[in-house]
């Protein structure tokens, strides 16, 4: 029976976290029209998930015209997720960013390249040691012409590649801000075990993939 035992919690979290993504709520998100944020103080918005948000934090604020990148949740059917809820996988959402950027000094089109350039992109359900629905990878479009852009992109990766690249679509609906403490994890805790060894290999190994697009000082 003990031996039985973890087979069957896992097969029933297994169970829970594609419930989320497969339920009618979930579905009902997917299928959303997409809501578009206006600029502010001539700066855009765009959002995306792909593993742990403390890792895509630090990618996004390493690029050229990327004024900050915020932790949070997004993608789900739940009312204000908290990381406590959000780590069950039954509220839909997947850890996810805001990325705040001039759009005159990088286009959204090259924040889809830094997205997938920073990712493996055909892990379904997570990235690197993060598995889950919350980990999933999900790109946001507020509008046609950023959807075609990304489908465009993804159709382009799967011919390179041969594989089925696993991130999801989704319309934009609302970005719900993570704790505080979430904030700036990678540039806050430098000595974490995690930091030292997912967050900062991930973000090196993207630099030297795209080291056109970075800041100068990161």
């Amino acid at each position: 029976m003990k031996r039985l035992l973890p087979i069957l919690l896992l097969t029933l979290l297994f169970s829970c976290n594609n419930q989320a993504q497969t339920n009618p709520k979930q579905e009902a998100v997917k299928n959303a029209k997409p809501i578009e944020v206006p600029l502010k103080n001539g700066l855009a918005k765009a959002y995306f998930a792909s593993g742990c948000f403390w890792c895509v934090e630090a990618v996004y604020e390493s690029v050229k015209g990327v004024n900050e990148a915020i932790s949070g949740y997004s993608g789900g059917y739940t009312q204000n997720p908290t990381y406590e809820k959000s780590n069950t996988g039954l509220t839909g959402h997947a850890e996810a960013v805001e990325v705040i950027y001039d759009p005159k000094v990088v286009s959204f089109s090259t924040l889809v390249d830094v997205y997938f350039a920073s990712q493996n992109p055909t892990q379904v359900n997570g990235q690197g040691p993060d598995r889950g629905s919350q980990y999933r990878s999900i790109i946001f479009y507020q509008n046609d012409a950023q959807k075609k852009i990304i489908e465009e992109k993804k159709a382009a990766l799967a011919k390179q590649l041969n594989a089925t690249i696993a991130a999801e679509v989704y319309p934009f609906q609302k970005f719900w801000k993570a704790e505080d403490y979430h904030q700036n994890y990678e540039k806050l805790h430098p000595e974490n075990p995690y930091i030292q060894n997912v967050s900062i290999p991930r973000l090196k190994k993207f630099q030297a993939k795209m080291p056109e697009v970075l800041k100068e000082k990161h």
